[in-house]
């Protein structure tokens, strides 16, 4: 399992994403799963995946032609005129192979191949937009009334989200809202775990705002993990208290 956010705000996009891959309790490992492009002063576009890492990694890897010698390599997300043709690319791929791997797999193994993925990016003359494709290569856009996506181990960290978001927070702000996120699902899930990618891509720079990876002894995160618990528990024990007797 993994989770990963995008998010929409008046200055930009944030992103965030686990790196944890499970087969088992016995078999975990740490690999990527936000990639980025960009052309200077024209685009920048990012994807986040989950789902079957053997899928996910054969999209990457068309998206990029890792088949092709470096020179002949021609990335179809570089060229497109618009996020929405990227949608539409990205989504006929992740179909493609889908289907290509549960078909391979046999009827016994549906299911066990399926992806998504989020899409972050601003072409030059365009507004940044966010997109959530589906593993049938559909895909739906971010608005103001949805202006965030989840893929992954979702309901642990969506509470968070949709208490805090605001669209015109800054960006530390949004970061420290994700990282609470994060908190939150670390701590119920296994199967989501450090260390975390963070992207933030500022409107019309077509350059990362902010990069980094937050490891497991950051402390920044460290302090928002135990901040948070702490907050947590003072509020409840400032909430009124319930009591057995009737009420007088």
């Amino acid at each position: 399992m993994t989770y990963c956010v995008g998010m929409v705000l008046d200055k930009g996009l944030v992103l965030m994403s686990d790196t944890r891959t499970n087969s088992g309790v016995d078999n975990i490992s740490v690999f990527r799963k936000m990639f980025y492009w960009q052309v200077p002063g024209d685009r920048m576009i990012s994807v986040m995946t989950a789902g079957n890492l053997a899928t996910t990694q054969a999209v990457i890897g068309q998206l990029e032609e890792r088949t092709k010698a470096p020179e002949d390599r021609d990335n179809v997300l570089l060229k497109a005129g618009t996020m929405f043709q990227v949608a539409t690319e990205i989504g006929k791929l992740l179909r493609s192979t889908v289907q290509a791997t549960q078909s391979s797999n046999g009827e016994k193994g549906k299911g066990r191949f399926t992806a998504s993925i989020i899409l972050a990016g601003q072409i030059a003359g365009m507004e940044p937009r966010l997109f959530l494709i589906y593993p049938e290569g559909n895909f739906i856009e971010a608005s103001f009334d949805t202006p965030f996506f989840q893929i992954g181990e979702t309901k642990y960290g969506r509470p968070i989200l949709i208490r805090g978001y605001d669209r015109e927070m800054s960006f530390e702000d949004a970061v420290k809202l994700l990282m609470v996120s994060f908190d939150s699902t670390l701590k119920a899930n296994l199967s989501v775990g450090l260390p975390l990618d963070l992207l933030v891509l500022g409107r019309d720079s077509f350059e990362p705002v902010h990069e980094r990876r937050i490891m497991a002894d950051d402390p920044y995160f460290t302090a928002i993990s135990s901040s948070w618990g702490d907050a947590l528990r003072n509020a409840f024990h400032a909430l009124p208290d319930y009591s057995f007797e009737p009420p007088e």
